[in-house]
């Protein structure tokens, strides 16, 4: 289980004075379950995301994982993967490389690496494509590079912000139901950060709203 206990975060507001933005927020997230989050821009919903990555530290509250507090760890011992609405991708490396990447990051010998990527990349439907140019590829192609790249160091939580933002409506009512299907098959913990309400039917098993720094049931 993913959980956050108690979290109470501010922002510094234009008078300079702190404003509450996060107050008492508690979340739990099991294992092969998508939690949605959603609420307008500014409501916290990233810099919560943030906490749970270790990027940033709560004022006060806990981050825990399988019953562990690992809320002074730092983000790389939390092995959690994020995903942004821009991808990230590496564009001086091709699409196989860009899969394999935090593999070899963590030792594992480049050709294995690359091996397990091409196995990830076959499941993605992006056969043949390992030789690519990550530039070459769609939007949703990219995505779907990143999820596998996000997928490959078999982390502890996927935490995704605004993923499909950027993309066009039929790309991204394709891709939700995909990365749905792939984040289960993976029995991923998924949080998911967004404004699209559809967006968190379609890929959302629980669904909270981020008002006046608290979280609202929706489903």
């Amino acid at each position: 289980m993913l959980e956050l206990r108690h979290i109470h975060h501010h922002w510094i507001g234009p008078n300079g004075q702190p404003q509450p933005l996060l107050q008492d927020v508690n979340l739990q997230v099991a294992r092969g379950q998508t939690v949605a989050l959603l609420g307008p821009s500014g409501s916290g919903k990233s810099t919560l995301l943030k906490i749970i990555a270790g990027l940033e530290l709560p004022e006060s509250g806990s981050v825990w994982l399988d019953g562990q507090d690992i809320s002074d760890w730092p983000p790389e011992r939390r092995r959690l993967a994020l995903m942004f609405q821009d991808y990230v991708l590496f564009p001086h490396l091709n699409v196989q490389d860009n899969v394999a990447f935090g593999l070899v990051e963590q030792g594992v010998p480049r050709a294995q690496a690359r091996e397990r990527a091409n196995d990830l990349l076959q499941r993605f439907g992006l056969v043949g494509r390992g030789r690519d140019p990550v530039t070459t590829l769609s939007g949703g192609e990219q995505q779907r590079v990143a999820l596998a790249r996000a997928l490959i160091t078999e982390p502890q939580a996927l935490l995704l912000d605004e993923p499909f933002s950027a993309l066009d409506a039929e790309m991204r009512d394709s891709l939700r139901a995909e990365f749905a299907q792939r984040i289960a098959e993976h029995g991923m913990r998924a949080v998911l950060v967004t404004h699209d309400e559809a967006e968190a039917r379609a890929m959302a098993s629980v669904a909270w709203r981020l008002q006046g720094g608290a979280l609202v049931k929706l489903w």
